[in-house]
């Protein structure tokens, strides 16, 4: 048996999301094509909320945001992922490691405040219409996005510096596609049970916190639709409301499946699974529920294929 030591120097064999049967070099080009569709939209919804003067509100610099978030994270996951794949050669160096861990939670926990952040921005707006450039001035709206990187970096050092602290003595066959922390704690020969409650509760702080904050909101936005008047008015707040929980539940379910549930509840086939959704469809996701359900966008779109073609 190899003798514990530090990662230091180390590499780690990331074991992959697929084979090389026919059916699973398909799967791995749909993956490609998910992180290309990905990388299109949401740098084509960043290009397009910086050049049109009508979408600079809080609302869209909150969306622009969030579209670098999952630009950034695909970013961080995918092209390692395919390099391995079509190299056949599946390691990744310690610091290589350590990167994707502190960028994934960094932009993972940093996304988890900005929907929060969007759900509040959305119950000022249908609450509080009138006083709504008051309550959400560009110095809160700055505020709010430094906070969820800030809140979102310091959990990514925390939890990659912890978990490359451990010793590995065993295998270094990580059953995943990119490093999680919850996987590689899995491979440690030292007793992890003070780390894995240090886990549950960043987990708390960085999803239940954001998630009641949302739900909240959405309760109270909820109510004051009920309450509406004007019918169409009613459509278009459920319209918005609808597309910002389909993107909180696939986010929060998937991400909190792989964080919360109990380490003899956890399985790596199906844990990678998961993981693929919050990492890889909901990014590609975003961009086409943001835009196709919000004429802003589109009709800053229809300009912009105007001006240019």
């Amino acid at each position: 048996m190899e003798n514990a030591s530090d990662t230091t120097g180390i590499n780690f064999i990331l074991l992959g999301l697929f084979d090389y049967t026919q059916t699973h070099r398909f799967l791995f080009a749909m993956v490609l094509m998910a992180f290309l569709t990905s990388l299109m939209g949401n740098t084509f919804m960043l290009m397009l909320i910086q050049v049109d003067p009508q979408l600079h509100t809080p609302m869209y610099f909150l969306l622009s945001q969030l579209s670098l978030m999952d630009m950034m994270l695909v970013l961080t996951i995918v092209p390692k992922m395919a390099a391995n794949y079509l190299m056949h050669n599946r390691s990744i160096s310690s610091a290589g490691c350590g990167t994707q861990i502190f960028l994934f939670l960094t932009l993972g926990g940093g996304e988890c405040f900005l929907l929060a952040a969007m759900a509040y921005d959305r119950y000022v707006a249908v609450c509080h219409p009138l006083r709504y450039p008051i309550l959400m001035n560009q110095k809160l709206c700055l505020h709010m996005t430094a906070g969820s990187w800030l809140l979102g970096g310091v959990d990514g050092l925390m939890q990659a510096g912890a978990t490359l602290s451990f010793p590995y003595c065993h295998s270094r066959e990580v059953n995943h596609f990119f490093c999680e922390a919850p996987s590689l704690v899995h491979l440690a020969c030292a007793n992890s049970v003070i780390f894995e409650f240090f886990m549950y509760v960043c987990c708390v702080l960085m999803l239940l916190i954001p998630l009641s904050l949302i739900l909240a909101s959405y309760s109270l936005i909820l109510a004051a639709v009920l309450s509406m008047q004007s019918t169409a008015a009613r459509k278009k707040a459920f319209a918005t409301c609808s597309s910002h929980l389909a993107v909180v539940g696939l986010f929060y379910g998937t991400i909190m499946f792989i964080y919360m549930r109990p380490k003899s509840y956890r399985s790596g086939a199906n844990d990678k699974v998961v993981s693929a959704f919050y990492t890889i469809f909901t990014p590609v996701l975003n961009p086409l529920i943001y835009s196709v359900r919000n004429k802003d966008v589109k009709g800053a779109l229809r300009k912009w294929l105007v001006r240019h073609f």
